[in-house]
């Protein structure tokens, strides 16, 4: 699968690291460490040595130094004089400081609306691709998201695309003309897939494309940049050792979130219109939740997921999925048809041969009266007060438009999160630590606080993974009866539809400082589909009043942790987008897009 596959090496111990990327800026702030980012001067010198001897900081600036390169090649679409500086959160309208007014108005279309100005020969896909590329070039100079960039491939892509546009009058698929970014750990042929890892660097270049990326290609796309990911790719922040710290469009003290960060951060600065990410424990639901978007993890097995690059590869115990990161829920419902539409079954033999069904997208088959439920607190971590501000307004438009809702009673959060923490380090971190050894590179702060949580024990034995396997069955058994039970509370003759809660408990969060996943992580351990939508704009500590919700006695550390968070900085958050999150039944994805679309539009009639 790869040229120059690496190999495993040694164990290593935790060392303090701050490297930076030379086109970092703004600051990040943690509860548990501070670390300042700002824009740096790249200092260090590309190797002359091989990589495999040469030091990891040296192998970090090389490849630093390849993307500079490569961004070199675009010197009008640099912001120059135009580049903020760290004190300047907020940098989503300077992003766009390069395009012309036509411009402005392509980014800011959605995927479907593109398309559709692509086959109407509006637009033509070099000029759709030269607005997405600008706006790529102003989003890595001031939020670090990309890792990859082959523009130029792009451009050859994009002309033949419109050449054959204009003698034929067809489209050669269903994405023709669309850029599309692709998360650095799905295999790209051709390109590094590095993965967050300084011993992969430039080991690791893909001899062929994930199935995913193949049925992109085959419908259409354009792609043209792959985009950061955190080391390990097990965090909910995006941080390595090779580029650095990726940063919020919309306040560079906050998180993009992870693992799918740099898909966050460049669709959210509008330089993408649609991310490709993969999501093991809301890995595109917290991205998608941090900056704005919507986000899709489907139940395993309905879209391909062959062509991966990352640790612990053959692990099954708990299974992760790649997802869309978008603009609108109708370009969710693009990409889903898509990969369906081109029988990824026949391509991947572990996809599930469910075609995609639209007339359940489109609501007809749905009951006139629906039931769901809303999860207000999964009783370990009480959300912020924005995040439950939004969910007492939906079930206001909900119950409005006829809609009967419920409560969904929280079933064991911290069992699950327990359960899958063991699935996640199951050979405690082994593989992981030996990846860092192999270059000598250290852990970064999410990297040391997840491995933590599996330096008090061995590895599972074979036996042992059996039995957690048994656990994580009877978990999922006991999901099901405890939707089936809401039966028995509902008007409808049926349980609830879906269960509307928070993607975390808390909007985009200062570097570093996550500790609780399990309002996106539970879904993964049950294995049911759920997509983040945003509703209620971006925070501004300045306009709102919401005190009366604070957690005044925290019933843990961790809840604590987030407790002092809003109590002590509420305006940290400023300019975080708010979200929530539907969770339907497991692989019923077209009724969770049914059933957002009919949320949506009670809120936009209230």
């Amino acid at each position: 699968m790869f040229a120059n596959a690496p190999s495993s090496s040694t164990a290593l111990s935790y060392v303090t690291f701050s490297l930076m990327s030379s086109t970092q800026g703004g600051s990040g702030t943690s509860s548990c460490k501070t670390k300042s980012y700002g824009p740096a001067v790249n200092t260090i010198t590309p190797p002359r040595t091989p990589p495999e001897q040469a030091s990891w900081t040296a192998i970090a600036a090389g490849k630093q130094a390849d993307r500079e390169r490569q961004l070199a090649k675009w010197p009008s679409w640099r912001l120059g004089d135009k580049l903020p500086s760290p004190d300047i959160d907020d940098v989503s309208e300077i992003v766009l400081c390069k395009l012309s007014a036509k411009e402005r108005q392509i980014v800011h279309l959605d995927a479907t609306d593109l398309l559709i100005r692509i086959r109407t020969r509006d637009l033509t896909a070099v000029e759709v691709l030269t607005a997405f590329c600008k706006v790529t070039v102003a989003a890595q100079e001031t939020l670090n998201c990309v890792t990859e960039i082959f523009f130029e491939a792009g451009f050859e892509r994009a002309a033949q695309l419109d050449e054959h546009l204009k003698e034929t009058g067809e489209v050669v698929g269903p994405l023709h003309g669309l850029p599309v970014s692709i998360k650095d750990h799905i295999l790209v042929k051709g390109l590094d897939t590095s993965t967050g890892y300084i011993s992969w660097v430039n080991k690791s270049v893909a001899d062929k494309d994930a199935v995913v990326v193949d049925i992109l290609r085959k419908a259409g796309a354009v792609l043209y940049v792959k985009t950061a990911n955190p080391q390990t790719l097990l965090c909910l922040e995006t941080n390595n050792n090779i580029y650095g710290r990726t940063l919020n469009p919309f306040n560079r003290k906050l998180s993009p979130g992870g693992s799918s960060g740099g898909e966050s951060a460049l669709v959210a600065a509008r330089g993408s219109p649609m991310g490709i990410g993969t999501d093991i424990g809301g890995s595109v639901r917290i991205p998608a939740a941090y900056a704005g978007l919507y986000g899709l993890k489907a139940s395993v097995a309905r879209i391909p997921h062959a062509g991966l690059m990352g640790s612990h590869d053959g692990m099954d115990n708990i299974v992760g999925v790649v997802g869309p990161l978008t603009h609108s829920a109708r370009d969710t419902e693009l990409f889903c048809r898509v990969m369906l539409q081109y029988e990824a079954w026949l391509l991947e033999h572990a996809v599930l041969e469910m075609p995609w069904r639209k007339e359940i997208v489109e609501g007809k088959t749905l009951p006139k009266r629906l039931c769901y439920a809303i999860l207000w607190d999964d009783g370990v971590v009480k959300p912020h007060p924005p995040i439950l501000r939004e969910m007492r307004r939906v079930k206001r438009a909900l119950e409005a438009a006829g809609h009967q809702v419920i409560d969904w009673e929280p079933q064991e959060h911290q069992e699950g999160w327990d359960l899958i923490l063991k699935f996640y380090q199951l050979d405690s971190a082994e593989e992981y630590w030996a990846t860092l050894a192999e270059s000598g590179e250290p852990a970064v702060p999410g990297t040391e606080w997840m491995m933590s949580h599996s330096t008090d024990r061995t590895p599972y034995t074979v036996p042992e993974t059996w039995k957690l396997n048994l656990e994580r069955e009877s978990f999922r058994a006991r999901g099901l009866m405890h939707w089936n039970s809401t039966k028995s509370r509902t008007s409808t003759g049926r349980p609830v539809d879906a269960i509307i809660c928070p993607t975390a408990p808390n909007l985009a969060i200062p570097h570093d400082a996550t500790r609780w996943w399990s309002y996106s992580s539970h879904w993964n351990m049950l294995d049911l589909p759920g997509i983040v939508f945003p509703i209620g704009g971006r925070y501004d500590p300045a306009s709102t009043t919401d005190d009366a919700d604070i957690q005044a006695a925290p019933r843990s550390d961790v809840e604590k942790h987030y407790a002092d968070m809003w109590n002590h900085g509420k305006e940290t958050f400023k300019g975080a987008p708010i979200t929530l999150q539907l969770i339907g039944r497991r692989h019923n994805e077209e009724k969770v897009l049914a059933m957002l679309d009919v949320v949506e539009e009670a809120v936009k009639s209230m």
